[in-house]
């Protein structure tokens, strides 16, 4: 497993990949650890957590630093996807306790009530796109409800991986209970079928996703898997025009476009479609592509020369059937940079419009009224978020029911918050993550009915 800086295109860090012998002991390991682990008071676990939201802190720059280095994206935003990081620790740390409180049910018992009992070993399987967030998102969650987690990372990002293992040693953290896998994703197969790991929790393409469930659902163990979006961002002439397109551009062009629940379908009405994109087109140009570790830099390379590639293939695709080049469409500086990218006249049928888009392309759809509009936001076999711009909250309500996703947000940017559930619908996935409906998702929901 090879590491390189997708901006310098040097190598940085070769990986040795685990045996088989190797993956089966540390996960016997995890098993052994369990029994301990389950079994700590929730505040006793909560000081494991609330220490490591600390180290995250207090050595940020150095987490940041290498996040940027390993998969390119902007210091800047490695910086806050650190601090979301050092959050998601102390919302689990503070709120797990009265969120997992048994629920008691009236019946013809004594006493009858739902309790949240831990079962094991996760195993998570995460991207390298958030190469902390993504995984930090499943382990504080999973940790403060009981159970273990074992880590498979992404092959690029084995030394983000690596950091977070030595991040829960210094946090002291009992041997076992926090286990990194440096494994290739042929391995992962082995490591769900072990007796130790309850579930599989993955984030990353549908076609991962099928794999990973496909083994899950043979041996009866349980998938979380939060995939692929092509998120609609709706846009109505009452909006407030100029927000939406900061917003779009900001949505869609953030870690250069590498996002799942980034807005990658807008879908605008005619009223206003000259307008929005004249806007948005003024500030994707005035974007600046360069080093990452510059604070000047607003848009960063892509992870691989690979992914630029395939980007760059979806949108000359696109063209050829008859969308509009407003901007951008081609290479930046390097292999691994693409430049931002604007696309009018997009329908079904064009790549850019029925598959995911994983870099800095917006692709524009004009309609006419709100039923084109919804009709034109649910015609995609994603289901993560959405983005809804109008000044009617009353007609936002009722648009809001009928688009077809893991959520919608109103008149703000998508985003995953650990006080709300986060997931999505067809091919985005199975599950939910964060919020209390995360939390439960790796648990034993028993039933106790005492006469």
């Amino acid at each position: 497993m090879i590491s390189i800086n997708p901006y310098t295109q040097e190598e940085i860090t070769r990986y040795a990949a685990y045996s088989p012998t190797q993956v089966a002991n540390l996960l016997t390991a995890s098993q052994e650890a369990f029994t301990a682990w389950r079994t700590l008071r929730y505040a006793d676990r909560g000081l494991y957590l609330l220490r490591i939201a600390s180290l995250l802190r207090a050595n940020s720059r150095q987490y940041a630093e290498l996040i940027t280095t390993e998969m390119g994206k902007r210091l800047i935003e490695s910086l806050a996807e650190v601090e979301k990081c050092a959050w998601v620790c102390e919302h689990y740390a503070e709120h797990t306790e009265i969120l997992l409180t048994d629920e008691i049910i009236y019946t013809e018992a004594m006493d009858s009530r739902v309790v949240f009992e831990p079962m094991g070993t996760v195993l998570a399987v995460m991207p390298w796109n958030f190469p902390f967030w993504q995984a930090f998102r499943c382990i504080a969650p999973a940790l403060m409800a009981g159970n273990c987690v074992a880590l498979k990372h992404a092959s690029n990002v084995q030394g983000c991986a690596a950091a977070i293992g030595r991040l829960f040693a210094d946090a002291n953290l009992p041997d076992g209970v926090f286990t990194v896998l440096h494994i290739t994703s042929n391995n992962v197969k082995l490591a769900i079928e072990h007796p130790a790991v309850i579930g599989v929790a993955l984030t990353g393409s549908d076609a991962a996703g099928r794999a990973v469930a496909a083994v899950a659902g043979m041996n009866l163990k349980k998938a979380v898997l939060e995939l692929g979006g092509s998120d609609p961002f709706i846009v109505l002439p009452d909006a407030n025009i100029a927000e939406a397109a900061q917003t779009a551009v900001k949505s869609r062009m953030i870690t250069s476009g590498q996002t799942c629940i980034s807005a990658k379908r807008f879908i605008i009405d005619q009223a206003i479609a000259d307008e929005f994109i004249e806007k948005v087109t003024k500030l994707v140009n005035a974007l600046v592509m360069g080093d990452p570790m510059n604070e000047t830099t607003t848009m960063a390379p892509l992870a691989s020369a690979e992914f630029a590639t395939q980007l760059h293939k979806q949108v000359t695709t696109s063209v050829a059937m008859g969308a509009v080049l407003v901007t951008g469409g081609d290479f930046g500086p390097t292999p691994t940079f693409y430049q931002p990218t604007i696309l009018t006249n997009v329908y079904t049928g064009m790549p850019v419009f029925d598959e995911e888009t994983f870099g800095p392309v917006m692709a524009i759809t004009i309609v006419n009224g709100v039923e084109e509009a919804i009709k034109m936001a649910n015609r995609t076999g994603f289901g993560l978020g959405a983005s809804l711009w109008t000044a009617d909250l009353v007609l936002a309500r009722n648009i809001a029911t009928r688009i077809e996703a893991g959520a919608v947000f109103v008149n703000g940017l998508v985003k995953s918050d650990p006080r709300l559930p986060f997931g999505g619908i067809k091919q985005s996935g199975l599950g939910r993550e964060l919020a209390s409906y995360g939390l439960k998702e790796f648990m034993n929901i028993k039933t106790v009915w005492i006469k």
